[in-house]
């Protein structure tokens, strides 16, 4: 519950943007990145300053070459990003604080259900894989993300918008296996019926959620719900609110921070 005391003690210390992380957050995550190397050059900028920057970008939507002059120079932010990205890092610090955030709710570090669905974007100008979404009407590309039964974000992928959501829910089953063993069912609407995504894993049943046939106007879908909740999560974060990328790896990264960001104040409000 949210007082004057615990508003004190999760606020960002003067100074800071309300996208840093505090004390106690970064207390969550900051065993998890990898430790620099014994040879070489000494870092120079701290690693939480380093990684506040990304989260200003993150969350504000602004281009790497206008991050403000608190932060280290932009080249150096978007460089350490980069090796974020091309080692999964963000993919991996999602993947643990999920477990964790799991078992403080008292559940199983893996889960054993799922939802998914995708979520189509508009794209910017800048180059890269593109597609055309016949059913919105929107050029751009397509999220397609799996997450448990409780929101918290399990697999990402990205594909060009005109890609129907049967591939997508193919491969986030396919690609779930590694991740999360022990997956045995997942939910999803009714883009996701036929055989296609049927047999992507004889381990998993695929049971799509249909509208009541009476139903008038809108209304909640059982299960699909909670994954539309995971799309409004992350969406509080306005680098996402368009694709403005050229890969699709730093595209999906950002999705996992911006998952990451949501648990890290949850399990650093639940830890106090």
């Amino acid at each position: 519950m949210w007082t004057a005391a615990t508003r004190a003690q999760h606020s960002c210390a003067a100074g800071q943007y309300p996208s840093s992380l505090s004390d106690a957050q970064w207390n969550v995550i900051s065993t998890l990145f990898p430790a620099p190397p014994p040879t070489g050059r000494r870092p120079v900028w701290p690693l939480r300053l380093l990684l506040d920057a990304v989260l200003y970008v993150l969350r504000s939507g602004i281009p790497w070459r206008a991050l403000p002059r608190e932060f280290p120079p932009w080249q150096t932010v978007y460089w350490h990003f980069r090796s974020f990205v091309d080692g999964c890092l963000f993919e991996r610090i999602n993947q643990i604080l999920t477990c964790l955030d799991r078992e403080l709710a008292g559940r199983e570090a893996s889960p054993t259900a799922a939802v998914m669905d995708s979520q189509t974007v508009k794209a910017t100008e800048a180059p890269g894989v593109r597609g055309y979404d016949g059913g919105k009407k929107i050029n751009g590309q397509k999220r397609h993300i799996l997450v448990d039964t409780d929101g918290r974000l399990l697999l990402a992928g990205m594909s060009a918008a005109g890609l129907h959501d049967s591939h997508g829910g193919a491969a986030l089953i396919a690609g779930s296996r590694p991740l999360w063993p022990f997956l045995a069912r997942v939910y999803a609407d009714s883009a996701y019926a036929g055989a296609r995504v049927a047999a992507a894993s004889p381990c998993v049943v695929v049971e799509v959620v249909k509208r009541s046939p009476d139903q008038k106007g809108f209304a909640v879908q059982r299960r699909r719900w909670v994954v539309e909740r995971t799309f409004a999560w992350i969406g509080r974060s306005r680098r996402l609110w368009r694709c403005c990328e050229v890969r699709d790896d730093v595209a999906t990264s950002f999705v996992y921070a911006a998952a990451a960001v949501v648990l890290i104040k949850r399990i650093a409000r639940a830890k106090s």
